[in-house]
């Protein structure tokens, strides 16, 4: 259920440069900062190239390409 958040006009600002760029909505945008906030903190020890290349994996995965990879199969 989506929430009225009050976030700075600078913030807002940035958003709208970036979701121009990308393609989504501002909302969108501060969605995804917030979810890359997030790993990362939780992730404090990898690069963030890394967990960008880790999340672009999952949506190639998603959407037909490649397959998963399994631990211990194919050595």
């Amino acid at each position: 259920m989506p929430t009225a958040v009050k976030v700075s006009d600078d913030l807002v600002r940035k958003a709208k440069i970036r979701s121009r760029i990308f393609k989504r909505s501002i909302a969108g945008q501060i969605e995804y900062w917030a979810k890359i906030g997030e790993i990362v903190e939780d992730n404090q020890d990898l690069p963030f190239s890394f967990i960008q290349n880790i999340l672009l994996a999952k949506e190639q995965i998603k959407a037909g390409e490649g397959t998963s990879y399994v631990f211990g199969e194919g050595e």
